[in-house]
C-alpha cells in the first residue's frame, strides 16, 4: 500500500485533473483497503455475503469483497471465556459475563425450603461459530439462562446444609453435566469445560445464626478428631501392653513347665536308684541335704538331754567376758 501511493501519486499529476478522476482514484484506493482484512490468532472469521454464509476463514491475512458486500464477524473459539453468576469481576471483556441483576440471580431457595445465595463461573469455549452465530439467536444470553437454570435446579434438590458444606463439589459435578447436555441439546456450538461454586451464604438476616451453626459444627468436629486421636493413642499402647503380658505369661509358662519336667526327670531318676539300693540312696540324700542346709543354718548346738547343767558347758562370746566400763 505504501509504494502505491506514491505511484498514483506520480500518475495524477502527469494527467489531466477532473472531479470525475479524482473520485474514481478515491474509490480505487478505499476499494483496495478495504479488500484485505487480518483474523487474530485467537479467533476464527465468519465471511458473509450479502448475509448469507460463505465461509469460515482461520487466523492471518485474508481478502473479501469490497463497499460492504462481504462482512467478516470475529468468534473467539480459541479463547477460554467464563460466564459469571451472582457477582461481577471488573475489566471483563466478554459482554455475556455479568449480569444486570446479580442480586435476583444469586437468590435460591433450596430443597429443604430455605433460601441461600449462590455465586458460581461457568467456564466455556467456542468450538462451533456456525452454531454458534445462526442456530441460536443471542447464544451468549442463552447459555445464561439455561445455566442459571441448571443451577436453580440441582439447588433446588439438596438441603441448605447440603450447599454450604458438605455438598459443593456434588453439585459442581451435577450441574457441569446437565449444562452440557442442554447445550448440546440446543445446538449452540459451544463446550462447557468447567462448573465451579464461588461463595455459598445463607440470607444476610440469617447469616449469624448460620455462622454459629457452622462453629458448633467445627467445634463438634475438632472434639471428634482430638477423640479419634486419643484413641488412637490409648487403644495401640493398650494393645502393647496386653502383648507385652501376654507374651511374659507365656515366657513364665514355658520356664514353669521345663523346671516342673526337669524336676520330674531328676525324680525318676532318683527313683530308680532307690528301687536298686534303697539304704544307700536314702543316705546318700540325707547327706547331701544336710549339705545344702548347715552351710545357710547359725550355729548350732546339739547336747544329750540327760545333762542337767548346760550352761557351764557352753563357750561363752568374747564381748560377754569383757568388764563393764
Amino acid at each position: 500500500m505504501n509504494d502505491l501511493k506514491p505511484f498514483l501519486e506520480r500518475s495524477l499529476r502527469s494527467l489531466p485533473v477532473s472531479p470525475l478522476a479524482v473520485l474514481l482514484v478515491i474509490i480505487l484506493l478505499m476499494g483496495v483497503m478495504m479488500s484485505f482484512y487480518t483474523i487474530p490468532a485467537e479467533s476464527e472469521g465468519i465471511v458473509l455475503r450479502f448475509g448469507k454464509y460463505i465461509e469460515k476463514v482461520p487466523s492471518g491475512l485474508h481478502a473479501k469483497l469490497p463497499f460492504g458486500i462481504d462482512n467478516v464477524i470475529l468468534v473467539p473459539t480459541q479463547r477460554q471465556q467464563k460466564l459469571e453468576f451472582g457477582f461481577a469481576t471488573p475489566g471483563f471483556t466478554n459482554p455475556d459475563q455479568i449480569s444486570d441483576a446479580p442480586i435476583l440471580e444469586k437468590s435460591m431457595v433450596t430443597g429443604d425450603l430455605n433460601s441461600a445465595l449462590v455465586e458460581w463461573i461457568v467456564q466455556y469455549r467456542i468450538t462451533d461459530p456456525e452454531k454458534y452465530l445462526f442456530d441460536v439467536r443471542n447464544p451468549g444470553q442463552t447459555l445464561r439462562d439455561l445455566s442459571e437454570a441448571v443451577m436453580r435446579e440441582v439447588v433446588g434438590d439438596r438441603t441448605v446444609d447440603e450447599i454450604i458444606t458438605i455438598g459443593r463439589q456434588e453439585i459442581e459435578d451435577t450441574a457441569l453435566e446437565r449444562t452440557r447436555e442442554l447445550a448440546d441439546r440446543y445446538r449452540l456450538g459451544v463446550s462447557i469445560n468447567q462448573v465451579q461454586l464461588k461463595n455459598v451464604n445463607p440470607p444476610l438476616s440469617v447469616q449469624p445464626s448460620f455462622n454459629e451453626v457452622n462453629r458448633a459444627q467445627q467445634d463438634r468436629e475438632n472434639v471428634i478428631n482430638l477423640a479419634n486421636g486419643e484413641y488412637n493413642k490409648a487403644v495401640p499402647r493398650a494393645r502393647g501392653e496386653a502383648d507385652q503380658k501376654i507374651r511374659a505369661a507365656e515366657g513364665y509358662r514355658f520356664k514353669r513347665i521345663n523346671e516342673a519336667e526337669g524336676d520330674v526327670s531328676a525324680f525318676n531318676q532318683v527313683l530308680k536308684q532307690y528301687i536298686k539300693a534303697p539304704e544307700v540312696t536314702r543316705t546318700r540324700i540325707y547327706l547331701e541335704t544336710l549339705g545344702d542346709v548347715l552351710p545357710q543354718a547359725r550355729q548350732q548346738i546339739i547336747v544329750d538331754d540327760t545333762i542337767q547343767q548346760i550352761l557351764p558347758m557352753l563357750p561363752l562370746p568374747s564381748k560377754a567376758l569383757e568388764e563393764p566400763k
